[in-house]
């Protein structure tokens, strides 16, 4: 990877709907040969999506919460199964399984603090295998200095 590489990656990182042309002429390439750079990242796994930023708000996903999940055993059997678990649910929208304590963070978004409470008692508690839940609630999201809508 060099520098063109690395200035396409910063670009798409601001503007994933940034088109080949301005890409290019941004780089200081022709057409053919960025979007052949471009190819090259995403094949390489470098690039690994595009997605749209939506308005938590306007998705019905405004109450965001982490919560740390601490798992009674920490077997591959058990662990496995939390992770499919965790999965099926729309209202987590990251999990990240942590070295030490808590076993997991999750990124939890739904409409309102009662949809919270709701998702959090009826379904998340619900599971087998788990020790201890916390929760934190997201007072502002700020990503790069910039206040993001949450």
């Amino acid at each position: 990877m060099d520098n063109v590489d690395r200035k396409i990656i910063s670009l798409l990182e601001k503007d994933g709907r940034l088109s080949n042309v301005d890409l290019a002429a941004q780089v200081g390439l022709t057409p053919a040969p960025c979007l052949r750079r471009v190819k090259k990242l995403e094949t390489d796994g470098v690039i690994m999506g595009y997605h749209a930023q939506i308005n938590p708000q306007a998705s019905q996903r405004g109450f965001d919460a982490s919560v740390n999940v601490t798992l009674s055993t920490q077997d591959r059997k058990n662990m496995d199964k939390f992770e499919e678990a965790v999965l099926a649910f729309n209202e987590i929208v990251e999990i990240r399984r942590m070295f030490g304590t808590p076993d997991y963070i999750l990124r939890v978004a739904v409409a309102d603090q009662q949809a919270f409470e709701d998702f959090l008692t009826s379904d998340l508690m619900a599971l087998p295998g788990i020790a201890t839940v916390e929760s934190h609630f997201t007072m502002k999201v700020i990503t790069r200095g910039e206040e993001r809508l949450s």
